[in-house]
Formats: C-alpha cells, sequence, structure tokens
C-alpha cells in the first residue's frame, strides 16, 4: 500500500536488565549449541509485567514527539505470549497510563508481526482524517516458565523482556512511511499448532511450548520443500510490494530492521536471499537484547535514532514476520535526526509508570 501523510514522530522501548549469555551458560538456563547457532550475547529480562513495560514505551514516546493524547484516535497494543491475567482488555491497562486518551484500545494477536501490522493498520485509521491525529501502536511481552522457555521454546531464536511504543501521526514525524506492504497465507498457519487437539485454557495441552515439536509434526504430513518455498515467497512477495509502493529498489535501502531472530535464522531467511551484509542492519545490538515479540521493529528503529547512525536523507525498510502466517515490510525516508537523549537518560523503572500505580 502506497502511504500519504504517514510519519513515525517517534518510537520507544523499555528494555530492562540484560541477562548475559555466560551467565545464562552457568545457570544452565541455556545450552552451548543454542548460544553458538544464534550468536546472542545477551536478553533482557523482567518481572514487571508485559502491560507496564508498554505503558512506560507509550508514555516516553508521547513526550518524544509532544503529540497530545486527545490526538490519538485509536491505540494498539499487539502482544506474543500471556500478558498476566484471563479475560482481560490488556489493550485499556496500557492506556490508562496516557493522559486524556478516550479513543478505543484494541489488542492485535498477529504475534511477531503485531508491530508491523500496527502500522498499516494506523494507515488505514489516519487515511480519513483531515484534522492532525495519530495512532499509538504498542508492544509488551515477557517471557517466562512454566509456559515458555525463552532459550529452548523456539529453537534459533532466544526471546527477550520489554515493550516498545509508535507514535504514527498524519501532520509530521522523523520519518515519512513511503509504504506498507503485508501478505499472508493460512496455509501455514498450523505449523504452530501442529498434531495437538485445541485445548482448554491456556498452555493446557503443551508446557512448556515446544515450537520445534509442532513445527515437525507439521512437515510430517507436509512436502518440506514446498514449506520453504511458501515461507520464501512470502516474504518475498511483501518485500517486492513495499519497495514498488515506495517507487524504490533494494539498493536505495540503508538501513534494515529485522526481526530479532538468531543469526543463522536470521541469514537463511533476509541476509542471503535478500544480499544483505549485516552491517547494515540492527543485528549488532539486537543479539543484546533478544527478539521482543512484535517489537523488534521499534526497537531496532529506536537504536538507530539513540546510536546516531540513522541520517537525514537516508531509507530505512522494516520487515517483519509472524506465525499464521503474515509478512510485513515498510519503507521509511527518514527527515529528521531527532534528539532523544534527555528523554533516554532519564528512564523511570516500569512500576513507576504502572497504570495502576499513576492512575
Amino acid at each position: 500500500m502506497r502511504t500519504h501523510d504517514l510519519y513515525l514522530a517517534a518510537v520507544s522501548s523499555e528494555l530492562p536488565a540484560r541477562l548475559d549469555i555466560e551467565t545464562a551458560l552457568a545457570a544452565g538456563l541455556c545450552d552451548a549449541r543454542t548460544a553458538e547457532q544464534t550468536g546472542i550475547h545477551a536478553v533482557s529480562t523482567s518481572t514487571a509485567p508485559p502491560t507496564a513495560l508498554a505503558a512506560a514505551a507509550a508514555v516516553r514516546s508521547l513526550q518524544r514527539c509532544g503529540v497530545p493524547g486527545h490526538q490519538i484516535r485509536v491505540l494498539l497494543h499487539a502482544d506474543v505470549y500471556y500478558q498476566g491475567h484471563d479475560l482481560w482488555a490488556a489493550a485499556s491497562h496500557v492506556q490508562k497510563a496516557v493522559a486524556g486518551c478516550r479513543c478505543p484500545a484494541v489488542e492485535i494477536r498477529q504475534l511477531s508481526n503485531g508491530g508491523m501490522a500496527g502500522i498499516e493498520l494506523a494507515a488505514l485509521v489516519l487515511r480519513g482524517e483531515n484534522r492532525p491525529a495519530a495512532v499509538l501502536v504498542t508492544t509488551g511481552d515477557t517471557f517466562h516458565l512454566p509456559g515458555f522457555d525463552r532459550w529452548r521454546s523456539d529453537p534459533g531464536t532466544v526471546y527477550g523482556d520489554g515493550g516498545t511504543a509508535a507514535v504514527l501521526s498524519n501532520r509530521a514525524g522523523f520519518a515519512a512511511v513511503r509504504s506498507i506492504a503485508t501478505v499472508s497465507d493460512p496455509a501455514l498457519e498450523r505449523m504452530h499448532r501442529g498434531t495437538d487437539p485445541f485445548g482448554p485454557a491456556p498452555f493446557g495441552v503443551r508446557a512448556p511450548m515446544d515450537l520445534d515439536v509442532l513445527k515437525r509434526d507439521f512437515l510430517a504430513e507436509t512436502s518440506t520443500g514446498a514449506t520453504v518455498g511458501r515461507v520464501a515467497a512470502g516474504q518475498q512477495d511483501a518485500l517486492m510490494l513495499a519497495l514498488k509502493d515506495a517507487d524504490a529498489d533494494l539498493a536505495d535501502i540503508d538501513w534494515f530492521v529485522l526481526p530479532h531472530f538468531g543469526r543463522r535464522r536470521l541469514t537463511a531467511g533476509y541476509l542471503r536471499p535478500w544480499g544483505v551484509d549485516v552491517t547494515a542492519t540492527t543485528w549488532p545490538w539486537a543479539r543484546t537484547v533478544g527478539h521482543l515479540g512484535a517489537g523488534d521493529q521499534y526497537a531496532g528503529l529506536e537504536h538507530l535514532v539513540l546510536s546516531g547512525q540513522i541520517r537525514p536523507g537516508q531509507r530505512c525498510l522494516l520487515a517483519g514476520v509472524g506465525a499464521g502466517f503474515t509478512w510485513s515490510c515498510a519503507v521509511l525516508d527518514v527527515l529528521d535526526a531527532p534528539d532523544w537523549s534527555t528523554a533516554a537518560s532519564s528512564r523511570r523503572s516500569p512500576g513507576d509508570l504502572d497504570p495502576d500505580v499513576s492512575s
């Protein structure tokens, strides 16, 4: 989809303290094979609820761009794992931290592609606005046992805890979103449920999650070659659609903000097929926080801004993939290099911004 008057006004993350790989190995949390294959140096870990991390990121992102709560037309909260309560509105809990925000608060269940889905939904919401308006997208996840083993539940990827946020505006921002494209292939949805029966309650069938077992069960009844081909085709179709709608070529892209997969998976899925050098990606930093569920793209883009690597005139490509399957790509033109150093250095703990505490 070619986008018009769609801007990223700010992005932010709330990433807790890091657990380094050496400590994890010594404690028996991670095995040497996982450490070697993924190339992960550390992961962020937290005891705070995921919505508190998302709320902290949301407040900071709004402070960075100065968008008032009453201009937000919808708050979208994307997540992958359990949010802490059953039959509960996680998005509304995040919304409590945003002063003056009375818009609809909606949860996105697009799994690891949820942050990217938020951009596309924001484009559709803001397209009909003829006055200053914004969409706030948040993500938040913490990956803990007994339901999920961050080191082993998804071989090839190590999961980190964190919250992220993005403010999309129809008026101004540090980057213009030129296009967003999503491709889906529901024939692959069973890859993440295998032959397991439908359960009566969360994690009532399998705990902790073992996505490798589910994938093997799926592939036992499906052609492996055809499945690999479908995955590759979906990602390529999303890439080409986004580039076409942005009137861009792959060679025009200066920065690639990719999912925080392990190095082997990242190379097979993105670096090798696209001919991308790892130095043009956020991987050197991503390997210090882990896969943040739906929030890799917002956190990675924030890192490029805070580290001073991104400059006006450059082009960025954000890419994501989520079980289901969906693949998304977005092309951004960088318009400004915002100074977020003060906001970044004055981080408060997630507990300080827990909606139940600050309301």
